[in-house]
């Protein structure tokens, strides 16, 4: 095994190439410093770990350069009104929706080349972005590491022009470790055991739609993330904003997550523990669903709560509603874009998505039991027990 990442070193090696020191949070050496050393007890060759070392640096300068621009240009001053977030658990339609939304004339989506090259604001920059071959370039890579992913997630054939969600806005901050920011470097996807700050986190993100949106048409901006457990500190940070949260029956949400997960995973790191990963997405949905049931906010008027079979049935009615619960007009340009993208853009185009409850009991769980255990859940919200072929 090859010799342990230096974080002092990597920070220093950052700040030398950009000339910059300034990591605009005091508590940020440390943070890197506890990822750095989650990295460390990864088993990794000389390859591997220099990766490692260049995804940080490709980061932590992306992260300099950030917070300066924020100095050389007036970007706190953008104002994001009115934001409209899809939310809801992995597997229920939010890409879906977020997708159609962001084919829409009148609407902005956070885009994959600006989000993985967030530094200077796309305004300042003669057309055409070089950020946007890049991103490309880089897609095809991850696309052929992981071509597994396509099956489930086709929207990775728009590569550098594709939706990423609002967490992988914080991979700099590196409170959490994304496939779309980790694939070269040969290690597990880190959603959790990294300390967050929704707070810190929902700075960056708004400070990147502000880059992104700075000296450009202003338009609605259409976003989508994992919120539940956030969104105190999302209405804080955007307080005029709404949220469709999707609902599906926790049961197959928890058998495609660790489908899909195990897909992914396989192309950076090799054969999957089936078992192993189906109790690891099952402990999650498990947390989030108790969240969602606890959370003081879930009925805030701000959100509009959607059944995922609803949507499906209805893509564009169920966002023409939503659309209305957000004081905002479907044109008729918008609705036929989102026409135009369902009828171009099938969910199998590059290959069908398998997955099946019996993943989970194989991992020794029993799925009446599992019903039965989200039942308050599933009446609490109308979501019917979704049977598969």
């Amino acid at each position: 095994m090859s010799a342990d990442l230096d974080p002092t070193a990597l920070l220093a090696r950052a700040e030398t190439e950009t000339g910059l020191s300034d990591w605009a949070d005091a508590s940020f050496p440390e943070r890197f410093a506890a990822a750095v050393a989650h990295i460390n007890t990864i088993p990794m060759d000389a390859a591997g770990r220099q990766a490692a070392a260049d995804n940080i640096h490709w980061l932590l300068t992306d992260r300099l350069r950030f917070f300066e621009d924020r100095r050389r240009f007036p970007l706190a001053d953008e104002v994001i009104d009115r934001p409209m977030f899809a939310t809801g658990e992995p597997r229920s339609g939010t890409t879906l929706m977020h997708a159609l939304m962001s084919v829409d004339p009148d609407s902005r989506a956070l885009r994959f080349w600006e989000v993985m090259h967030p530094s200077p604001p796309p305004s300042t920059v003669d057309a055409p972005d070089p950020r946007i071959a890049q991103a490309d370039d880089e897609w095809r890579e991850i696309n052929t590491k992981m071509w597994k992913w396509l099956h489930c997630h086709p929207y990775n054939d728009m590569l550098g022009d594709g939706l990423p969600e609002d967490e992988r806005t914080w991979a700099f901050d590196f409170r959490v470790m994304t496939p779309t920011a980790w694939w070269r470097v040969p290690m597990q996807n880190l959603s959790l055991g990294l300390p967050t700050d929704p707070v810190a986190q929902y700075r960056i993100h708004k400070g990147m739609l502000q880059a992104f949106q700075y000296r450009r048409p202003i338009k609605r901006w259409v976003l989508k993330g994992f919120h539940g457990h956030r969104l105190k500190e999302l209405f804080d940070a955007y307080p005029d904003a709404s949220v469709v949260w999707l609902h599906r029956d926790p049961v197959q949400v928890a058998a495609s997550s660790t489908m899909m997960m195990s897909d992914i995973m396989e192309g950076i790191v090799g054969k999957i523990d089936l078992r192993k990963e189906a109790r690891m997405h099952l402990d999650r949905v498990r947390q989030s669903i108790a969240n969602t049931m606890s959370n003081p906010l879930i009925d805030d008027p701000r959100i509009l709560h959607v059944r995922y079979k609803d949507f499906v049935a209805d893509p564009i009615g169920t966002i023409r509603k939503y659309y209305q619960f957000a004081g905002r007009a479907l044109s008729s340009a918008g609705e036929a874009a989102m026409q135009h993208y369902l009828a171009n853009n099938r969910g199998d185009r590059h290959g069908k998505f398998a997955y099946s409850t019996s993943v989970l009991t194989e991992a020794g769980e029993r799925i009446d039991s599992l019903n039965e255990e989200f039942r308050p859940f599933r009446e609490r919200f109308g979501v019917a027990i979704e049977t598969r072929e």
